[in-house]
């Protein structure tokens, strides 16, 4: 090679191993101290798109997960106070049971129509103060007595990451429905056929509600007190052959227990249609989970693979590290070197 003074060959290749060092250097410093191996698209433009990908995915999941949570604490909102309301009811089932038998007088009738009457209110203010996130959830109405959408078409839980039905698990609108005493003991309606799981009674087929328009109404009967001055009930023992409705006037005459033995059949209908609730909850319960856990493996495979595509190995990068600081003080030796190679020049002077 020529012996050149304006042109330092040598001295330009050791610019060049130098810079290629140092580039090499700082882009293991930057990996090591980020953690990532990606840091910008210029350092693999199609891992960046599939992990920016992924990360979308991760983040849908971590929602999904946290609306599936929240929606195991709605159902357990409900189930919890579902098991109050059970509680009452089956309370008012033992007073009615006894107030059926009649060795009961007056006085001992109108001590378990308070307790009755107490009772109905207590399910009414846990029914109006069942809230979750600023929804009542068994009132099955709002304060100005329009029917709450829940109560009407369900509730969605999005505990998928996907658009479509399969991310979808519905609470159904029977779970929502009004537990006021009203609605769970048919004031004002007519409840006929009365014969579902729970129900004991089978000599009772039929019972009309519609003359019982109060708690008070309903306790009374449930403590056998209903007279025909009321307007509903009949006193005295029933004839099996003979079902007589409530509200039906008769001429049997003051204290019995009639009314207290025909409520029963209605408290029964009242305490299955919360056990089938209850039933149904803990089935979707049971869906809710199975989705959590899903989420929880979807979410685990997500992060191992961005994993892959996106962290840096330490190892890796610390041994380019050393090798490109190896690379450039032996780079930055050479240049020093090769920068005094045009001086030999004078010697031939």
């Amino acid at each position: 090679m020529a012996l050149t003074i304006n042109t330092n060959m040598g001295a330009l290749q050791a610019q060049h191993a130098l810079n290629n060092a140092t580039n090499s250097l700082n882009k293991s410093i930057e990996r090591m101290t980020t953690g990532y191996k990606i840091n910008s698209a210029s350092d693999d433009a199609a891992g960046l798109a599939v992990a920016t990908k992924m990360e979308t995915k991760l983040s849908a999941v971590s929602v999904a997960e946290s609306n599936a949570a929240l929606g195991s604490s709605l159902l357990s909102t409900i189930e919890g106070n579902y098991g109050v309301i059970q509680d009452h009811l089956q309370r008012i089932r033992d007073l009615t049971e006894q107030a059926a038998n009649g060795t009961y007088a007056t006085d001992s009738r109108l001590a378990l129509q308070s307790e009755i009457e107490q009772r109905l209110d207590e399910i009414d203010r846990v029914t109006r103060n069942t809230e979750y996130n600023g929804m009542y959830l068994l009132s099955g109405e709002d304060a100005q007595g329009n029917e709450l959408a829940i109560a009407r078409d369900g509730l969605n839980l999005q505990v998928g990451i996907n658009s479509s039905i399969d991310s979808v698990v519905t609470l159904d609108a029977s779970l929502f429905r009004s537990c006021l005493s009203s609605s769970l003991l048919n004031f004002g309606e007519r409840t006929s056929a009365i014969t579902g799981e729970g129900v004991t009674n089978s000599d009772l087929r039929e019972v009309d509600m519609g003359a019982i328009e109060t708690k008070t109404d309903f306790a009374k009967l449930c403590a056998g007190l209903a007279t025909t001055a009321d307007g509903y009930g009949q006193v005295g023992v029933p004839d099996p052959d003979h079902k007589t409705d409530v509200g039906q006037d008769t001429d049997t005459d003051l204290e019995g227990t009639f009314g207290a033995n025909q409520m029963l059949a209605v408290i029964d209908y009242a305490l299955a249609d919360i056990n089938e609730r209850t039933t149904l909850l803990g089935a979707t319960q049971n869906r809710i989970d199975s989705a959590s856990d899903a989420l929880q493996v979807q979410s685990d495979n997500l992060t191992s693979s961005l994993s892959t595509v996106r962290d840096a190995d330490v190892a890796e990068e610390s041994s380019t590290f050393v090798s490109a600081q190896i690379l450039q003080q032996a780079s930055a030796t050479l240049l020093t070197t090769a920068n005094q190679t045009p001086s030999i020049a004078l010697n031939l002077l």
